[in-house]
């Protein structure tokens, strides 16, 4: 089984590439839809986000805000950091178990889609590979204010609170540039995919 990491920074579009991979017959293990679940309420890192944050940045059903969250952790590196020693190690662990589980299945690909692979050293022992998916800065700016509603000093603000793309693709194996249309990245995907198998 091969199991590849698929990284990228906010704004280039790595989870359509994931969505691509699913349909050539990839197994995708999404990490952003595991952080939601190991941060639920009365989870051990629910707790501990609480006490570190605060009460402030629950809604009225115990959740935590993503968005207040957010606002805290994209502006304060420090804060940033604490959050993501707080979640990182659990991620990390769930993603093991769902390796395992599609090892058991006999599963041929597994792709793991998260945001911080190059930049936390936990990820690295699970992948054999990796993709970075890429876009020009003006590209990912254009998509951060039509998804999230962001000012263009905002989304600016969140790009550059990444690390730099150009760092990022020095651990690559494969890179997939989404600067253009959905055509021209699909093929992309379609290369990397054969050259995957």
């Amino acid at each position: 089984m091969k199991v590849i990491g698929l990284t990228g920074n906010i704004g280039c579009g790595k989870s359509v590439v994931a969505r691509m991979f699913e349909e050539l017959g990839a197994r995708v293990i999404d990490a952003d839809r595991i952080a939601r679940l190991v941060v639920e309420p009365g989870e051990s890192a629910w707790k501990e986000i609480v006490q570190t944050f605060g009460e402030a940045i629950l809604n009225s059903d115990g959740t935590i805000n993503r968005s207040k969250l957010g606002e805290i952790v994209f502006n304060d590196k420090e804060k940033r950091e604490a959050l993501n020693r707080i979640t990182h190690p659990r991620i990390v662990e769930r993603i093991k178990e769902v390796i395992e589980d599609f090892r058991k299945e006999n599963v041929e690909v597994v792709i793991v889609e998260a945001a911080l692979i190059v930049e936390k050293g936990g990820m690295k022992p699970l992948i054999n590979d990796l993709i970075v998916v890429t876009a020009d800065e003006e590209t990912q700016i254009r998509r951060l204010i039509e998804r999230n509603a962001l000012s263009r000093e905002e989304a600016l603000s969140r790009i550059k609170s990444q690390m730099p793309l150009s760092e990022k693709v020095k651990y690559a194996t494969y890179v997939i540039d989404n600067s253009g249309t959905l055509d021209e990245m699909r093929k992309q995907v379609e290369e990397v995919w054969k050259r995957i198998l």
